[in-house]
């Protein structure tokens, strides 16, 4: 457990021993939690009047951190991750341009409207049920603001579920997700954590808010990650059979018949000789043109995205691997901004 984490655990554990009365300690948490909400909606509100103050926007990315990392079975750096991806974006090293020519200092594309605070949450002794509400109730808020659309930074992929949920629930309806991903994260309960980032997918399946799930890239899985597969009916596609599926997956048709496609990419996804800075490495897996190809190609409207598991803590000392991440959420910033 993170240092962060333990504090925030024998901060509560004092006011327990205190005798501190439960209705106070509640009524703490609702205050934390209802500031932090605050924040989230105004700086929100102010982005969207923005937007539509220029116009022209049918659909434009807005970045929202969520800093969360205790979920992880292994590491905990992804918490540190939103502040280094937004650094990268705009080091400096590259232009603000995207590949088909979007501009990213255009308001219009790409706003942000900051981090969820996860661990001052955390520090009021609030439990994951109740901090992953906070995480929906959060993006809804983005999504109130039309056009925005969230475009998240996680954090370990514990956060997808919560994110998918509220897309789901805001829209009124079933998405279609593309997660690419090492990983399925199908597991009922890894480690007897029912909110593991290795579930995520297990509980957006059971929840029933995606009508299809496409897995990509993945090259480590168990027989109960297999199992659930056939589950929950995900369409799987493994990195041995990739040469063969390529042409397939660089050609998709996504999200006709339901509220728009959900994209999800665990920086994982990528072999670590493109991304080491991960805390699963798990050679074999996907180029970065790969997963560009699959992205830029996809053919559908995006109506939420997250790049989740990008470990600072493990990254090399000129950052690439921020470098990475940060290239991952411009492209994926024009493929929602339209």
């Amino acid at each position: 457990m993170s240092v962060l984490g333990r504090r925030g655990i024998h901060y509560f554990q004092k006011l327990n021993s205190a005798n501190i009365p439960s209705a106070l300690i509640e009524k703490g948490q609702n205050r934390v939690i209802e500031a932090s909400l605050t924040l989230i909606r105004e700086r929100a509100k102010l982005k969207g009047e923005l937007v539509r103050a220029l116009g022209g926007a049918v659909a434009s990315a807005s970045l929202l951190g969520v800093p969360l990392g205790h979920n992880s079975s292994f590491l905990q750096g992804p918490a540190f991750a939103p502040p280094r991806i937004r650094e990268a974006i705009w080091c400096g090293s590259t232009n603000p341009t995207t590949e088909e020519g979007k501009e990213l200092t255009d308001p219009r594309v790409l706003t942000d409207v900051g981090d969820v605070p996860v661990q001052e949450i955390r520090d009021c002794g609030v439990d994951d049920e109740r901090l992953m509400k906070v995480v929906s109730e959060s993006v809804k808020l983005v999504m109130e603001e039309d056009p925005l659309r969230p475009l998240v930074l996680g954090g370990d992929h514990s956060i997808s579920y919560p994110v998918v949920r509220a897309v789901s629930e805001k829209l009124g309806g079933q998405v279609d997700i593309l997660h690419l991903d090492a990983h399925p994260d199908n597991y009922d309960a890894y480690e007897g954590n029912y909110f593991s980032h290795a579930s995520s997918f297990a509980r957006i399946m059971e929840g029933g808010y995606a009508r299809r799930l496409l897995q990509v890239g993945i090259r480590s899985i168990s027989q109960e990650g297999r199992d659930q597969c056939k589950r929950f009916g995900v369409e799987l596609y493994e990195m041995r059979n990739f040469s063969r599926d390529r042409e397939y997956l660089e050609n998709l048709k996504l999200g006709e018949g339901v509220k728009g496609v959900y994209v999800s990419i665990d920086v994982d996804s990528l072999d670590p000789a493109f991304a080491p800075g991960v805390s699963h490495i798990e050679p074999g897996g996907l180029s970065f043109r790969d997963v560009m190809n699959i992205v830029q190609n996809l053919k559908g409207d995006i109506v939420g995205a997250d790049v989740v598991e990008f470990n600072p803590q493990r990254d090399t000392v000129d950052g690439m691997t921020a470098m990475v991440a940060a290239k991952l959420v411009r492209e994926l910033t024009a493929k929602i901004a339209k």
